[in-house]
């Protein structure tokens, strides 16, 4: 990792050698008056260097959908486990299949292998069937991806609920996701659609009700 300083502007250039052997200059600005703090894309590509790789995803024929059956079916259970683990590590929700195809997880450039729309495809069906995918259009190009199902998620909300003695009380939506409370928890940040889905689960339990409040949805816990 190298680096410049301007003194004048306050801001370090870092250029940095990834695992595909590409060279990326990102900023880290700061102020007299405060830390310095990442740039969008340094904190992505610090997110991407951090990514385990399973084995298949450097052995090149991964990246083609294989005829034999047996084989097959085995290749596209790898898919989705790496398709859930990448979304998971960056929190992914919502995914286009085009833009799919040039991110890392579809893309590796370092074998310079990449998987095409069609097959792409065929693995976000596979988890449709698996229930972790919903299609967003009829045309199957965009869609939301649900590495932890809404009872997952409700299970852990409600064992946060139940942890610090909060049960019989009543939260926004926003205070859930983005409060200072639940900062350390793993659904801090959890987007709307995935929360209320999460909390309608626990309704069906009869272990919240979820309410219209004046600035919006809430929910009260049981």
């Amino acid at each position: 990792m190298d680096y410049s300083l301007d003194l004048h502007t306050y801001r370090v250039y870092y250029t940095v050698s990834g695992a595909d052997n590409m060279d990326r200059t990102f900023i880290l600005t700061g102020s007299a008056s405060g830390p310095p703090y990442l740039s969008d894309r340094l904190t992505a590509f610090v997110l991407e260097m951090s990514f385990e790789w399973p084995w298949q995803y450097n052995f090149p024929p991964f990246f083609t959908l294989q005829p034999n059956v047996d084989t097959r079916q085995k290749q596209l259970a790898a898919w989705c486990s790496l398709v859930l683990s990448y979304c998971r590590h960056r929190k992914l929700y919502t995914v286009d299949v085009l833009e799919a195809q040039e991110s890392p997880v579809f893309n590796n450039k370092k074998i310079e292998r990449k998987l095409s729309v069609e097959a792409i495809q065929v693995v976000f069906e596979e988890l449709r069937k698996k229930g972790n995918l919903e299609w967003l259009d009829k045309n199957k190009t965009r869609c939301l991806i649900m590495w932890r199902r809404p009872e997952e998620w409700g299970k852990l909300i409600y064992q946060w609920v139940s942890k610090n003695g909060m049960v019989n009380s009543v939260f926004t939506l926003y205070e859930l996701a983005n409060g200072d409370d639940t900062e350390s928890e793993e659904f801090h940040g959890l987007e709307d659609w995935m929360l209320l889905r999460s909390l309608q689960a626990l309704q069906a339990e009869g272990k919240a009700e979820v309410i219209t409040l004046d600035d919006g949805k809430g929910v009260k816990f049981f």
